[in-house]
């Protein structure tokens, strides 16, 4: 059973459950000239008034092609404003929008698609062939082709057609399923995690609180919007608090810098996995950005190296980091920046409306600075997954949900993600995490980008290989990377071997895809060490 549900079942005899409110339409009435959204792709702005016309003409659509509650209606295109209409008027009418990655194949989506079973496609021309294959093997009913804000488009006339005219609206709770977002499939097939309303609702409370998010909020998304870093830090927060959310298309480090310190775009709030603050540092307008007016930059998703955090706060910008995942809405654990300097590497402490535990191997509680696996709970859990019961049961122990992070907490509360369960390695029974190696090596000015991965050794059972990106007209020799590890490392952490490669695989969000490298590394019958 999961909190949401306890929380249900112990309100008093009479009292349902908590009902679903409408964001938009609230700010709609009340501050309607506010700007919402800034498409900087098309130079589009949207005030709420604006944003709420557009969620009913496309919630009439919906219903006029009788999607109705508990539908699926899909979405596969580039960040946009197309996002917020169709999450919103899924919303206003009880269906269910399905978030697609589109850096995924055919066949890929193929899988998602028949699973979640969509009566309905938005998508971007540009992937008109990919949904139209799409279409023909999984039976969806309708296509609606975005193509950049074009006002003569397909997605914009049917707006255009469908305005004017307020839709009946379902009366949904915080139960209810608002989206469902499929896993990266790092070990089998892909899992949808059902997202509902109160799951939406309770992670605006528990990270806006803390990041400061409110009416004067304006915040920069790069990360791609199908993905909970882009749609729920801090989007989804800065529209339940009417602040205004500036969207780029993608990442690129020399625009997204220019953005941060332009004054006319006035950005305060920033959010990104390690990924894009390490491009953006290597950057030569790095130094010389005004980052002044930034008061949270956020860091989540992986284990941040500390050369990443202390560039940042050498420029005046202290990053916040949190720990969440899809299944947690995300957020959990957040380091106020107060205490970011002072506890550098920490994730921070529980958010208000979230429980931890750091469950050792016999599943008794960790004791301070042990190794263990985070348990997490609150009202922002997922039920489930989607079709997946099975999936469901193995992912939780009563109402905890087990997140398969290694952590470990200090004696004053503060939570440390040393790695990922699957990415650690036993090296002489010695148990190794990634990420501390890999602080390490970001330590040599030769490297650009490190990954570490375990490799099968008959004498230690497995040892480190090191994967590097090196940074222009740079070299490293091996005996160097050894030996910077050795002054650094315990012997059995020291990686054994190094590749250098032109650049690591990274999903949409920036995260080091490890399978890749163990496909490339380890399964290859002859891999190719430098």
């Amino acid at each position: 059973m999961n909190m949401s549900t306890e929380l249900a079942q112990s309100r008093p005899e009479g009292h349902g459950p908590v009902r679903a409110y409408d964001w938009i339409d609230h700010h709609a009435a009340n501050r309607g000239d506010k700007e919402a959204i800034r498409d900087l792709t098309n130079d589009r702005s949207f005030t709420y008034a604006d944003l709420d016309r557009r969620i009913d003409a496309m919630a009439t659509y919906f219903k006029a092609v009788d999607i109705g509650r508990g539908d699926r209606v899909a979405v596969l295109a580039h960040n946009g404003v197309e996002y917020f209409d169709v999450q919103f008027a899924c919303a206003r009418i009880g269906a269910i929008c399905v978030l697609l990655n589109w850096r995924l194949t055919v066949p890929e989506l193929e899988f998602i698609i028949n699973d979640s079973a969509p009566m309905l496609l938005v998508h971007d021309v540009e992937f008109a062939e990919s949904a139209s294959k799409l279409a023909q093997l999984c039976g969806i009913g309708q296509l609606l082709g975005i193509e950049g804000g074009n006002e003569a488009s397909q997605y914009e006339t049917t707006l255009a057609a469908n305005a004017g005219s307020p839709v009946a609206r379902e009366s949904l709770t915080h139960d209810d399923v608002i989206t469902i977002m499929y896993t990266s499939g790092t070990t089998g097939l892909p899992k949808g995690a059902m997202i509902t309303h109160g799951m939406n609702f309770w992670n605006a409370v528990n990270l806006g609180i803390p990041a400061g998010i409110g009416i004067d909020t304006v915040h920069l998304n790069i990360l791609p919007l199908f993905h909970t870093g882009g749609l729920n830090c801090y989007s989804n927060p800065v529209l339940h608090a009417g602040g205004t959310v500036v969207i780029l298309k993608a990442f690129d480090p020399g625009e997204t810098l220019q953005v941060l310190g332009d004054p006319d775009q006035g950005i305060t709030h920033f959010f990104g996995v390690p990924a894009p603050y390490q491009f953006m540092m290597q950057h030569p307008d790095f130094e010389t950005t005004d980052l002044s007016r930034l008061r949270v930059a956020g860091v989540g998703g992986a284990p941040c190296a500390l050369t990443i955090m202390e560039n940042w706060t050498e420029r005046g910008v202290s990053l916040a980091q949190g720990f969440g995942m899809t299944e947690t809405s995300p957020a959990c654990i957040f380091l106020d920046p107060g205490d970011a300097l002072r506890k550098i590497g920490s994730t921070g402490k529980a958010l208000m409306h979230t429980e931890f535990r750091i469950v050792a191997e016999d599943g008794s509680d960790a004791g301070p600075d042990e190794v263990g696996e985070l348990w997490v709970a609150g009202p922002h859990i997922t039920p489930g997954y989607w079709n997946r019961p099975d999936a469901t049961a193995d992912a939780f122990e009563g109402r905890w949900l087990k997140t398969g992070d290694a952590a470990r907490m200090d004696s004053e509360g503060f939570v440390f993600i040393v790695d990922r369960w699957k990415d650690m390695y036993i090296s002489g029974g010695e148990n190794v995490y990634p990420a501390e190696v890999e602080n390490v090596l970001y330590q040599l000015p030769q490297v650009a980008e490190a990954a570490i991965i375990g490799v099968p050794n008959d004498k230690w059972g497995e040892v480190g290989l090191a994967v590097i990106c090196l940074k222009p007209d740079s070299t490293l020799e091996r005996s160097e990377l050894v030996q910077h590890c050795v002054e650094r490392l315990a012997k059995f952490k020291v990686p054994n071997d190094m590749a250098i490669v032109d650049v690591l695989p990274r999903n949409a969000t920036g995260k080091v895809l490890k399978r890749e490298l163990r496909e490339r590394f380890v399964d290859a019958a002859a891999p190719k060490i430098t």
